[in-house]
């Protein structure tokens, strides 16, 4: 992994949290700088991206204070997404974290080749969200 894919993962990441870029735009980037896929661990706090040939890159994610529900809530996850994918004013990726984790999900996986989202839970319960048309 070159210096160039490092800093856009970070910048991305940093994004995320602090609201200066949307998801499209994220999702944008990280194709445009190689990447396949990326995952959010809520368990560890961290965020990994991949490369197609192996190299990956994991980093700490933002502090949260929230702890992973034991019930996976997949209609609240679905719920959430719609409301990250509706450009509230009210929406922050940090809010949306700590309320998935409160619903249960331990993390998601983003693959860019697959179009889609894979929500998952402590006990592996999955909500499935395809990138939209």
């Amino acid at each position: 992994m070159d210096a160039d894919q490092i800093a856009v993962a970070k910048t991305c990441l940093d994004a995320a949290h602090d609201g200066s870029l949307s998801f499209p735009e994220i999702v944008g980037r990280l194709i445009a700088a190689g990447f396949e896929s990326y995952a959010v661990d809520y368990r560890c706090n961290t965020q990994t991206w991949y490369l197609p040939g192996g190299d990956h890159l994991t980093l700490p994610m933002q502090q949260a204070a929230a702890r992973v529900g034991s019930a996976f809530d997949a209609v609240m996850i679905e719920h959430l997404v719609r409301w990250a994918q509706s450009n509230s004013a009210d929406y922050s990726y940090a809010a949306f974290s700590e309320k998935a984790k409160a619903a249960g999900c331990a993390g998601y996986i983003v693959s860019f080749l697959g179009r889609r989202v894979v929500y998952f839970g402590r006990s592996a319960e999955t909500h499935v969200e395809h990138f939209p048309g």
